[in-house]
């Protein structure tokens, strides 16, 4: 069995893991309660990721942090986008 098989299924389950967030997201259009701090980390750690996968030749490190990568990346433009809508400075939105 080539172990890259155990590398893909595991870059399947981890990387489509942020689907759920990008698409409350998408369909929300809010962000207020997503932690920038995690995801600039997560997106750092992504990067060291695609870096080391790129040293070892590893397809599936590639692949898997690529995509994640991305979706981390559409998550962080749409905390700038939308920003924290609804809420005061507080952190409490004013409607609830």
């Amino acid at each position: 069995m080539n172990i890259e098989i155990i590398g893909l299924i595991a870059a399947v389950f981890t990387t489509s893991s942020f689907f759920p967030q990008v698409v409350k997201i998408w369909n929300t259009k809010q962000t207020k309660d997503i932690s920038t701090t995690m995801y600039i980390a997560m997106m750092i750690g992504t990067c060291f990721w695609l870096a080391y996968g790129i040293l070892i030749n590893s397809f599936a490190i590639i692949v898997a942090n690529i995509v994640s990568g991305l979706l981390v990346l559409f998550v962080l433009v749409f905390k700038i986008f939308y920003g924290n809508k609804g809420e005061n400075k507080y952190g409490v939105d004013p409607k609830a």
